[in-house]
């Protein structure tokens, strides 16, 4: 049994409004109040903290040189294609994965809120009685039960980028934040970035800019480099396949670009959403009032696709086969013929 990513995060109707953005996507399955603690919690030494989904090392496509990508969990926009479901909403999530599951019904019998029931089909896990707690994955025999996202303090995290600082050193690289949005997490990404920076480290992040002013700048201010995703040039487009409007994307993107920042705007090409020469010229359009002269073209990929079903999502782009560079060539030329410095 599938449910929809509607399922919001009790902070896209409270904090988020102040921190990423309006986002009304659902309804609400944890406390507000515990949630919006936890977006600015702080552990026992006053360290910012924030829910880390992964941090990979040696990452080679996240920003100049060799990498540590630093995944933080919750993210203000629903795209239909997103290859990190995991990554949306704040709090931690249980995933399960069918092909490791051996019906055993232990996670069943030790689960204390009977969040979990078992059928002929597996298990399911209820959303709005699942609390993440972890009881379910220790004793599962086929270890197939995963906890997406824990609360991390920023000496922790700092801790273990440092830990490949020759490597950034040699290679020109650093440290990316990405998700889900970064800036959904403020005080822990300008603490972690500052400290970062202070040692020489580079700063990146993989951002959809859509935060308030204030917080878009104050982390910005501890960037080296700006990824900045532009899904659409229509804003109804925009909406109806992100769930959110692009006007305070569009002006966090501009106001970067022209203070001198590094930005680089990245296009995720998705099949019947915005991939014809159409969409090409209006994204030309839509660069230039930004002030960005280059571009990113990221084909769409089938890389997530495994991990809706771990979560129990639908997907609507199940089956749909992914881009190849050499099929997107004529769609690089169009930016191209219009002074745009469009690669892959």
């Amino acid at each position: 049994m599938a449910i929809r990513t509607n399922l919001r995060d009790p902070n896209e109707g409270t904090a988020d409004k102040d921190v990423a953005g309006p986002n009304d996507l659902g309804s609400v399955t944890l406390d507000d109040r515990d949630e919006l603690r936890a977006a600015f919690a702080r552990d026992a030494a006053g360290e910012p903290m924030a829910r880390v989904f992964n941090i990979q090392k040696f990452s080679l496509n996240d920003g100049p040189g060799i990498r540590t990508v630093v995944f933080l969990k919750g993210c203000p926009l629903r795209c239909r294609w997103c290859a990190n479901p995991e990554s949306q909403l704040r709090r931690p999530q249980i995933q399960w994965e069918r092909r490791s599951c051996r019906q055993c019904g232990h996670c069943v019998a030790v689960c204390p809120h009977d969040a979990v029931t078992l059928s002929h089909d597996g298990i399911r896990i209820d959303p709005e009685r699942c609390d993440a707690c972890g009881m379910c994955l220790e004793g599962c025999p086929g270890h197939a039960l995963n906890r997406a996202g824990r609360r991390r303090a920023v000496a922790d995290v700092l801790a273990v980028c440092l830990q490949d600082e020759p490597f950034y050193q040699e290679s020109g690289g650093g440290v990316t934040l990405s998700g889900g949005e970064p800036l959904v997490w403020p005080e822990f990404c300008v603490e972690l970035l500052g400290r970062l920076r202070a040692r020489g480290v580079d700063t990146c992040i993989e951002t959809t800019a859509l935060a308030s002013e204030e917080v878009f700048d104050r982390v910005s201010a501890q960037l080296d480099h700006l990824l900045i995703d532009m899904k659409h040039w229509d804003p109804a487009r925009h909406e109806a396949g992100t769930g959110v409007g692009d006007e305070r994307i569009l002006a966090n993107t501009a106001r970067a670009i022209a203070a001198g920042k590094d930005v680089l705007v990245r296009i995720p090409v998705i099949p019947g959403f915005n991939d014809s020469p159409e969409d090409a010229r209006g994204f030309c359009r839509r660069l230039r009032e930004v002030g960005a002269s280059r571009v990113q073209l990221l084909p769409f990929h089938q890389f997530g696709e495994s991990k809706y079903e771990t979560l129990e999502y639908d997907y609507d782009y199940a089956g749909v086969p992914s881009l190849s560079e050499d099929a997107l060539e004529a769609y690089r030329q169009t930016f191209v013929g219009r002074g745009v410095d469009a690669f892959f």
